[in-house]
Order: structure tokens, then C-alpha cells, then sequence
């Protein structure tokens, strides 16, 4: 099954709807604002009255039709059940891919975690608790949300950290390999051009360190510009501002045709779609475990080695906790077989067995119907958008199809930073991020279709009144027709 067949599954029929939501009804759209309350245009005449009555009604069969629909798939969604297990309010939480919900099992753990393991175990627990195994056991958790066999995921330290191990460790790799055939060095590393800053920061200082160019590249051109001279290519699974989806698949064997190494960033995609890595032969993988895994505020991140790379994997942070011996207290460094060898210092216990209690709520749940859920919640929430919201106020720059989707939304809105404030609010969380752009991400565990049509109802209703040029700052500067949709 294709993701647009996966997405589509769980949508109803429209047709119930489309007369009132016809072009002839644009007009419904631009002067009611997701039913926003009573219309402040003029009536001069009883025709205008009458007009406007038929307006007002329109906008309402649409709105109740809309909230019909939500009710409906969140009954026959399989996951709903998952919504009791986090702590939520009465506000629509649409922020899940910056920081997850917490997962009810998790505040029990950590006092267990506190009072016992650490306060009447303590330094016993390192053993009987297994807080030593802990990165490896709760990398196995991970390692089925992201095509992983076990054995190759290790979690601790952050997300930026991982990133500088796994480039330096694979530029190391592409030194041992030598240069292409007919001679030509490996000496550049290609970073995804729309990167997070931090992963393009330490781009930069591992590029500086190893003697390499860095060479910024967009995520879809790689294939086509990656040469005998790339070493490795630091890749972006889902663009952070956009939620553009790349092409792990392609790009991991283009690199791989031309002798390069594949390391990827998994932060937007992990817990949200499959990602597939052993099935990709992907080299080197990291990730956080705050957004979509639900893992905490700072809670640690993960690396992915391929089992086939383990023995040359050369870290540049040797620790005691990588160490074969790690107790010997050996002044030469010699690397632990395996998956051990990506350690570097003491675990940091609290946030990682938090961690493993929020695991928890994978029990049971496949990837791939997250991903159904996903972007049925996404396809749903932009057509909601699309009824409530006047035309041409905001643009969605996330792609329509679904392979190209990861599962957030972001629409350009002038004025962005006063709407996401307005939004909060009114009891919407998503977040901002200059100069213009509204995040909305969906996070299928928890996240409901009526939440969907809240959010976009409530967003109608804010910029019908927070300052405006009436357009989407894109759309104001003239983009073209086909590129991403304008609501």
C-alpha cells in the first residue's frame, strides 16, 4: 500500500459537502472566518440581509460538516486508544515536533527511579537496576521505530554530539577506504543546504578538523552532485521549517554509487513514519528522542551504526564507558566490540530510564499505521484550512504528496508571530519560526481529527482580526502558480 492510499483509507467521502464548499462559496469564505461570530460587513438593503443570511448558513453546514467528519474518524481510529496514555488538557497540542506529550507512565517511573533505585539501591543499581545497559537495551526499543535491527543503536549524549561522532567516524571511514579509483581524494562533505543550524555548525568544525570542504547542497540535488571527492553527506530525513520529506531511499544509493557514506538526521522523522534504515543500507544514523518519541525536555539522543561498519567505527570521543575494559582503567584506549564502542562518558540515568518508561506506549502499535494516521490528520487539517480560512491569508509550503510529507504542517501567514501568540492563547500550541512560518505538527498517538478542525477553525478566527496585508508574504512576492499550495 502507497502512502497516498494509507492517508487516504481514513478519509471519508467530501461529496456530502462540496455544493456548499464549491467555488460559488468563496465569498462564504472571505467574509466568515471559520464562523468566527456574527459578520461585521454593511447591510444596507434586505437582498444584502438576505444575502448574508444564506452566507452565514453556508459557512455553518460546512463548519458542522467538517466537525461531523472529525468525530467520525477519531471512532474508527485504531490508535485512539493511545490518547488516555499521555497527560493532555483541554488544549489542542499540535507542538509534539519540538516536545512530545508526557507519557502517563513516566512520573511513576522516575519517583521509582529516585526513591528506590537511587535512594536505597544506590550505587548497587548500576548492576541490579541495569542502569549499565541501559543505552543498549532502550536503543533495541528504538531501533523498530526506525527499520533497525538490534545491536546497532546505542542512546545517550545529545543530538549534536551523535552528529559529530558519526561525521568524524565516517569521514575516518572514507580515509581508511582511500581515495576513488582513478585517485581523485575524498576531500569534501556534503551537508543538506536547509539543515538545522546545529547540524551545519558542526558541519562546518568537522570539516575544519579533518581537512575537508564543506560543501552546502539542497537535500533533492544530491544525487546529482555528489562526486568521487564526497566523503560523506550529512542529510536531513524531514526539513525541520517545512516538513518536507526527503528521499532517503535515492539519495542513500546515490551516495553509496559514488563511494560516499550516508549519515542521516532522524529527529522530524523517528516515531512518526517508517524510515527503513537496515532495508536503505543506510551507514550512520541520529536522532532525538524529545519530539515524536515523547522521550522529555533534553531527554538523550540515539546513534545508528550499521552492524557492517561497527568494527571501523573510530569515534572521536573515546570514553571509560566505550572502552572494552572500562573497568581495567587502562591508560591505552581499546574500543568495546559493537554497538558499545559509540559511549563515550557515565549515562545519564534519570532522563534515559524516563525515557525507556515513555517507550512504553509503542507497545502494540505499528509504524506504519502511525503514518496513515499522519497524513490523514495532515490531508484533513489542510482541507480544513482551506474551508475556514480566507483565501490567499496563508500558503502551506509543506508538500502535498504524501511521499514528500513528513507530519508536521507550516504555512506562511503575515504577521506569524502575532497569530502563533493569539493561537496559544486561544488554547492552540504550535510554534513559530521566522520570518514567517506557522508549525503544526501531528503527533498520531495522541493527536485527534478534532483537534485538526480546532486548530484550523480557532486559526481562521485569529487572523480574521491580528494585523495582515490580506496575503502570505510568498504569495505577495510572487510565487509561482504550482508551487506549494496557497489557501
Amino acid at each position: 500500500m502507497t502512502d497516498e492510499e494509507a492517508g487516504s483509507e481514513w478519509l471519508l467521502t467530501t461529496e456530502r459537502c462540496g455544493a456548499v464548499r464549491a467555488e460559488g462559496d468563496n465569498e462564504v469564505q472571505q467574509n466568515e472566518s471559520a464562523g468566527a461570530g456574527v459578520p461585521t460587513e454593511r447591510i444596507d438593503t434586505p437582498a444584502e440581509g438576505g444575502a448574508l443570511i444564506a452566507r452565514t448558513v453556508a459557512a455553518a453546514a460546512v463548519r458542522d460538516d467538517l466537525a461531523a467528519r472529525a468525530a467520525q474518524l477519531d471512532a474508527e481510529d485504531p490508535l485512539r486508544g493511545k490518547r488516555a496514555e499521555f497527560v493532555l488538557d483541554e488544549a489542542v497540542y499540535l507542538d509534539g515536533n519540538s516536545l512530545g506529550a508526557l507519557p502517563q507512565a513516566v512520573p511513576e517511573r522516575v519517583r521509582e527511579v529516585v526513591a528506590r533505585e537511587w535512594g536505597e539501591l544506590r550505587i548497587r543499581s548500576w548492576s541490579e537496576s541495569g542502569w549499565w545497559t541501559a543505552p543498549e537495551r532502550i536503543g533495541d526499543r528504538i531501533a523498530p521505530l526506525l527499520g533497525a535491527a538490534p545491536g546497532q543503536v546505542v542512546v545517550g549524549d545529545s543530538t549534536s554530539i551523535n552528529v559529530f561522532k558519526a561525521l568524524v567516524a565516517a569521514v575516518r571511514m572514507a580515509d581508511e577506504t582511500g581515495p576513488a579509483v582513478d585517485g581523485v581524494p575524498r576531500d569534501e562533505i556534503l551537508v543538506d543546504a536547509a539543515t538545522f543550524p546545529t547540524d551545519g555548525y558542526i558541519a562546518q568544525s568537522v570539516a575544519r578538523l579533518t581537512g575537508r570542504t564543506l560543501r552546502p547542497v539542497e537535500a533533492g540535488k544530491i544525487p546529482a552532485e555528489v562526486s568521487d571527492r564526497t566523503a560523506v553527506a550529512l542529510v536531513n530525513h524531514v526539513d525541520y521549517r517545512s516538513g518536507r520529506l526527503n528521499d532517503l531511499p535515492r539519495i542513500t544509493a546515490a551516495l553509496h554509487e559514488a563511494g560516499a557514506l550516508a549519515v542521516w538526521d532522524l529527529c522530524h522523522s523517528a516515531g512518526a513514519l517508517p524510515v527503513g534504515l537496515d532495508a536503505h543500507g543506510v551507514d550512520l544514523a541520529v536522532g532525538c528522542t524529545y519530539k515524536y518519541l515523547n522521550g522529555g525536555p533534553g531527554a538523550p539522543a540515539y546513534l545508528y551504526v550499521r552492524a557492517e561498519h561497527q568494527a571501523r567505527f573510530d569515534s572521536p570521543l573515546p570514553g571509560w564507558n566505550s572502552h572494552a575494559d572500562p573497568f581495567g582503567m587502562n591508560p591505552e584506549y581499546v574500543p568495546a566490540a559493537g554497538i558499545e564502542r559509540a559511549r563515550v562518558g557515565t549515562p545519564d540515568i534519570l532522563s534515559l530510564l524516563a525515557l525507556e518508561a515513555a517507550l512504553e506506549v509503542w507497545e502494540g502499535v505499528a509504524v506504519e499505521d502511525v503514518r496513515a494516521k499522519s497524513l490523514a490528520l495532515s490531508d484533513f487539517f489542510l482541507e480544513c484550512v482551506r474551508a475556514y480560512v480566507p483565501r490567499g491569508r496563508v500558503r502551506s509550503v509543506t508538500p502535498e504528496p504524501h511521499d514528500e510529507r513528513g507530519s508536521q504542517v507550516a504555512l506562511e501567514c503575515a504577521g506569524a508571530g502575532e497569530v502563533m501568540g493569539e493561537l496559544i492563547r486561544h488554547g492552540v500550541i504550535g510554534d513559530f519560526r521566522h520570518p514567517d512560518v506557522l508549525r503544526f505538527g501531528f503527533t498520531p498517538l495522541y493527536t485527534s481529527f478534532a483537534d485538526a478542525e480546532r486548530a484550523a477553525r480557532v486559526l481562521a478566527e485569529v487572523v480574521a482580526y491580528v494585523p495582515g496585508d490580506g496575503t502570505a508574504s510568498a504569495v505577495a512576492a510572487g510565487a509561482a502558480e504550482q508551487g506549494p499550495t496557497t489557501m
